[in-house]
């Protein structure tokens, strides 16, 4: 019989000691407090870089990732919000969910803030296995430069840092949060699959998609092309999206965003000093 004294459940997968700094940082509360940040510095930037961001067309913007414009399109044109109000109404969503969350999982609310700084070396450190890989799978300079890309378009490298953070958001909430949930409802709910291979479904699948959101993706009624497809770009992006999937099972979602967006932002530095193409 398990000693609720001692351990207690603070992750999808894993438990850790009760009060422990992975106990803690595993906790939505702290998902919640850690990522106000990272909130704050996407909606900012996207502010100073661009004066036309709070509109709903992608194409008038590369700050905006897809997975923040599909959250933007279920307020205005399913739920009737109105679109001035979709730039605080869009974190608002990711502050919700994770109160919820918070809710229903009984654990402490008590957060300590020196534990910031420890999860954000810990997202750092995570995030350098991904561009070793990234260094190691794509064989030229132009596959470097598209899978450090962090999302955005040639537009320098304000852009690709704020698009970075805000793909480390609201693509973790979209693919891994809210996507892997809802496939493990269905097959182990509904199709009654094992857990296990419930869990290999999901990831594989979230990952898969997550992969392909990046060339082809579905807004405002219609299919819209992204970057053109490499196989190799392709391969690395699904195998982030595992590896995504994998923090987040064992550390929870905070740490999970961290990583994604600390990717992002080594990798277009790295774009930036490596792999841009010069001008001429």
């Amino acid at each position: 019989m398990k000693d609720d004294n001692k351990k207690t459940r603070s992750s999808q997968l894993f438990e850790f000691a009760k009060d422990s700094y992975l106990d803690r940082t595993s906790r939505p509360i702290y998902a919640l407090m850690y990522l106000l940040g990272f909130i704050v510095l996407y909606e900012i930037g996207t502010l100073l870089i661009s004066t036309d961001v709070l509109s709903n067309s992608l194409g008038n913007t590369q700050v905006r990732v897809v997975s923040f414009a599909w959250i933007q399109n279920l307020l205005t044109k399913y739920l009737n919000f109105p679109a001035r109000m979709t730039w605080i109404a869009t974190p608002l969503v990711v502050v919700i969910i994770l109160l919820a969350l918070q809710i229903t999982s009984k654990t402490q609310w008590k957060v300590t803030t020196s534990d910031f700084l420890p999860m954000t070396i810990e997202s750092i450190l995570l995030a350098v296995p991904l561009i070793m890989l990234s260094l190691t799978i794509n064989s030229s300079a132009s596959e470097q430069a598209a899978t450090m890309s962090a999302g955005a378009a040639a537009d320098g490298l304000a852009v690709q840092l704020v698009s970075g953070i805000g793909a480390g958001i609201y693509e973790e909430l979209v693919f891994r949060l809210i996507l892997i949930s809802l496939l493990m409802l269905v097959f182990q709910d509904f199709l009654g699959v094992t857990r296990r291979n419930s869990i290999l479904l999901s990831v594989v699948i979230s990952a898969v998609l997550f992969s392909a959101h990046h060339h082809i993706f579905f807004i405002n009624g219609s299919f819209t092309r992204g970057e053109a497809f490499v196989f190799s770009v392709f391969v690395f992006r699904i195998m982030a999206g595992i590896y995504f999937a994998a923090i987040f099972a064992v550390r929870g979602f905070a740490i999970a965003v961290g990583t994604h967006a600390f990717y992002d932002i080594l990798a277009a530095l790295l774009n930036f000093l490596f792999f841009a193409p010069t001008e001429m």
